[in-house]
């Protein structure tokens, strides 16, 4: 007891000394006149900000609104609104003159917002700040009539209508992806459901797969109610033999169902294949790579949906009667449609246009411009071949024949064009492409100094594919290569200008390169004609060609040797 008397003592004699001697180098705390207030706060919204977009697989977000003000003098209060709605008010202050806050909004839907942080000092002066944001969905469809999207990037999310599939048995995923960083990968009694509504009587489903041949046969995408087939649709796989396997569909039509037999796809050394499947009243139709594999008639026969509430994927549910069962391939891209899509749509949902393309002409069958839609305006009577090096028909020659349309936003500084060419030597020669100006000497004569023309010349066994850019005073010739007329072949051309050469491609193999001092000239080349010299290079009898073409396109920029090749293997 003595000696905590004695500490206590000794604490109360410190502190009388420390309170009773005076402070040497230490001021005294003294109380400062904070002046006249210079103006109002100053608001600095930290998040969101100006244009910040919010992109979330889900369909309502959570923010957190930071934001920071400061008072030369002292804070009275801090409003924070979202789109006008008050959401938070701050009175109290620790800092009275620097408030830091955060904020959680929860709810916030797809669309445009705003925040706006509101302060105000304790004279009165008020500062108001806004910034606006927006919350995106986190996928646009990239197609019209899209209704359903799963890239399968390590997440089972649809993202259209931002729904999670019910996962049965341990459905993974596999680094070996077509497109993105993931694929669907099967497994043994597994598969995704995921709710599905009444698609109509039209739809498309499309997807990348990679078949495991480890199973002889499986469901790959179902939508049915129960084991009669009658209702709903069924796409499955069986083996073909040792060596392919065949995807084959069944539709449900009520009282009976419809069968599309598909086609075969290798099972030794298995590759992604597009596959894609459209169905309307009036038929089926089943796609392996953009190209119809196997086409069906019905007779206004819509599929019955009664009963069919769900989706799976990866199996036959409710089809497993013939050992259609859980399939382990890989599944990629599954969209599903609304429409039946057309054969032009689905290759260009496959082999989608480069930015750089200006110009696509298939030739399925019509002449439809698949890029931007111009019109094509059709002189004399071409026709179509019947067969095609790409999709199902080619563009056909025939005399007086050829087509025409406006070069607007074909050009630039740069330029190529590729095809598929099967020529037919009958006449000698003849213009295949021409963007041509005219030629103030007469109509009968060439103007090669603005434009380009590509046209042949030869005999009944060879011809030469040749070119002439003009470069404004002049023009530069490019002598081409030449193709064995006598082996039928489909030749892939592609012709390229670069600011200072020419260069001609057949079969992805470098022809001949020309220089084109300065580049070439557009001037008043304002016409395209495809399959013909005329109207304006005719002096020479480059008129018509009654060669084939098939899958015409134009490019704004000068395409690579190894582009070229990569466009030919489209």
């Amino acid at each position: 007891m003595k000696n905590y008397n004695r500490i206590f003592l000794g604490i109360l004699a410190v502190l009388f000394i420390m309170t009773g001697c005076e402070r040497e180098g230490i001021d005294p705390i003294t109380k400062v006149d904070p002046g006249a207030d210079q103006g109002a706060p100053e608001v600095n919204i930290k998040y969101p900000q100006q244009g910040t977009v919010i992109n979330e697989a889900v369909e309502l977000s959570t923010i957190t609104i930071d934001l920071e003000v400061e008072d030369d003098i002292e804070l009275q209060e801090i409003v924070v609104m979202v789109n006008g709605e008050e959401v938070a008010t701050f009175t109290e202050f620790t800092d009275y003159r620097i408030a830091l806050k955060k904020v959680i909004f929860e709810g916030l839907p797809i669309g445009e917002h705003t925040v706006t942080v509101r302060a105000t000092d304790m004279d009165g002066n008020e500062t108001v700040q806004t910034v606006n944001f927006t919350k995106e969905p986190p996928y646009s469809p990239k197609f019209e009539n899209e209704i359903f999207y799963m890239p399968f990037n390590k997440d089972f999310m649809e993202l259209v209508g931002l729904q999670t599939p019910a996962q049965i048995g341990s459905p993974g995923f596999s680094d070996d992806a077509q497109e993105g960083t993931g694929a669907y990968k099967g497994a043994a009694d597994s598969y995704l459901s995921i709710p599905m509504a009444d698609l109509g009587n039209e739809f498309t489903v499309a997807f990348w797969y990679k078949l495991d041949p480890s199973v002889g046969r499986a469901g790959i995408i179902t939508a049915t109610d129960d084991s009669d087939l009658n209702q709903g649709f069924r796409l499955f796989r069986e083996a073909s033999g040792p060596d392919a396997q065949v995807l084959k569909l069944n539709l449900g039509t009520g009282e009976d169902s419809a069968w599309n037999d598909g086609g075969k796809i290798s099972s030794v050394e298995p590759e992604w294949t597009h596959i894609t499947l459209t169905v309307s009243p009036s038929g089926t139709a089943i796609y392996f790579n953009g190209v119809l594999e196997r086409a069906t008639v019905l007779n206004n026969v819509p599929v019955d949906w009664t009963g069919v509430e769900n989706l799976v994927i990866g199996s036959g549910l409710n089809f497993n009667g013939w050992g259609h069962h859980s399939d382990p391939s890989l599944i990629d891209e599954l969209r599903i449609f609304d429409a039946a899509l057309t054969a032009e749509e689905v290759s260009l949902m496959v082999n989608p246009p480069s930015e750089d393309l200006s110009l696509y002409l298939p030739f399925e069958g019509d002449y439809t411009e698949q890029i931007s839609g111009r019109n094509i305006t059709v002189v004399g009577s071409p026709g179509f071949a019947g067969e095609a090096k790409a999709g199902t028909d080619a563009y056909a020659g025939a005399d007086g024949a050829y087509l025409t349309f406006p070069s607007s936003g074909l050009l630039g500084d740069e330029f190529t064009t590729t095809f598929w060419y099967k020529v037919n030597s009958t006449p000698d020669r003849a213009g295949i492409i021409s963007i041509s100006a005219v030629n103030e000497a007469g109509p009968n004569m060439n103007n090669l100094t603005k434009g380009f023309q590509l046209f042949r010349e030869g005999s009944a066994d060879s011809q030469r594919i040749k070119a002439s850019v003009g470069t404004g005073a002049g023009n530069s010739w490019n002598d081409g290569g030449l193709i064995d007329v006598t082996a039928g072949e489909w030749v892939h051309i592609a012709f390229v200008i670069t600011e200072n050469k020419s260069r001609i491609y057949l079969n992805g193999e470098l022809a001949t390169e020309a220089n084109v001092a300065g580049g070439v000239d557009w001037t008043g080349a304002d016409l395209v004609s495809v399959m013909s010299g005329a109207p304006r290079f005719v002096e020479w009898n480059h008129l018509s060609d009654r060669s084939y073409v098939d899958d015409l396109r134009f490019y704004r920029v000068a395409l690579t040797e190894e582009e070229i090749e990569a466009n030919m293997a489209k």
